[in-house]
């Protein structure tokens, strides 16, 4: 079983002293023995101590700085939300196929953000805009939130403050089992809580230091059980020998575990497996030992946004990946909702 989060390093920014959460949490990690340095800023950050990039980059992935958001200017986050909602950056998680492989570039730690208060503000401003519409914010977009959540409990926070929303909901996923302190958040049914789910060979391969299936279902049946509207994320949907079968049993252990109340209001997205030309790159730098398949002749070229394109599988291969897991949806979840196939 994964262990809770816990940084190796710590940096702090000296503007996050300002805050209440920032001097909580330096206390906190100095107390318990982790070293903490003063930065600048994090893009002062370099040069990682290890032998080898492997080395260097696994401690980046383990470093946590502790800072605050300056641009309160929230990004869309179409399909899921009208809002990325920014309360953290980067992940502890080493999955090989991951965007933020390249988004996060040369900066792989993790930065939360103590502003909070701040960064509700602004959410509330962009609700007043839109009201009386609900206007969702999406909380994992460049993080996963739920991961850090147990040393910051900002995440417990935002689920308390949109609970008392009335234009407001708040969305967030994870591939952590460690939920137990945000089963008491008093959520109103505003937030809902997803889990990133996948086959037994993709968490196997190319999932490392995150909780394994069994592990992540068990935490979404806490979830369920504490009354929080519930999801999950299909993602990324790739092929691999024997992937029918694989999806199948996710679906089968899925269907097996979760109470009936559950799936009363349960949602599902699939998202299907692609990748860039400079992922790629940094993907094999990162991890050059990957199976990931990334052989862009036996894929197709799509435009993405801001005028990046990506490898996405061909048509047929899309319309056979939609068609079976529609299927399975079908068969073990009829009652619940596909937001959205990308």
């Amino acid at each position: 079983m994964v262990k809770p989060f816990v940084p190796q390093l710590v940096y702090v920014e000296p503007r996050a002293l300002d805050y209440p959460l920032g001097r909580k949490l330096a206390r906190r990690f100095q107390d318990m023995g982790i070293e903490i340095r003063e930065t600048t800023s994090h893009n002062q950050i370099r040069n990682f101590p290890g032998e080898n990039h492997f080395q260097r980059y696994r401690l980046a992935k383990s470093t946590l700085v502790i800072g605050v958001r300056k641009t309160l200017k929230f990004d869309t986050s179409k399909p899921s939300a009208e809002y990325a909602i920014p309360f953290a950056t980067g992940c502890m998680g080493h999955c090989h196929y991951c965007y933020l492989q390249t988004t996060m570039g040369s900066k792989p730690y993790i930065r939360t953000y103590v502003n909070v208060e701040e960064i509700l503000d602004a959410a509330e401003a962009y609700m007043r805009e839109r009201a009386p519409e609900i206007t969702r914010f999406e909380a994992s977009c460049t993080s996963d939130i739920v991961g850090i959540d147990h040393l910051t409990h900002t995440l417990k926070h935002a689920i308390e403050y949109f609970g008392q929303s009335t234009y407001g909901r708040l969305r967030f996923v994870t591939k952590f089992a460690h939920v137990d302190h945000l089963l008491d958040a008093r959520h109103n049914g505003k937030s809902r809580f997803r889990f990133s789910v996948n086959d037994d060979y993709v968490i196997k391969f190319f999932e490392p230091g995150t909780s394994r299936l069994d592990e992540r279902i068990e935490a979404a049946v806490k979830v369920a059980e504490a009354g929080y509207p519930l999801g999950f994320i299909v993602a990324p949907i790739y092929l691999h020998e024997g992937w029918k079968a694989g999806y199948r049993e996710m679906f089968e252990k899925l269907e097996a575990t979760l109470p009936a109340h559950a799936r009363k209001d349960l949602t599902f997205e699939f998202i299907q497996h692609r990748f860039t030309k400079p992922a790629k790159r940094v993907i094999q730098k990162n991890y050059p030992m990957t199976k990931l398949e990334l052989n862009e002749s036996r894929r197709m070229w799509k435009w993405g946004r801001y005028g990046i394109g990506k490898y996405v599988y061909k048509t047929e291969e899309q319309e056979e990946i939609k068609d079976t897991l529609k299927r399975y949806l079908k068969t073990y979840f009829p009652e619940a909702r596909l937001d959205y196939f990308t």
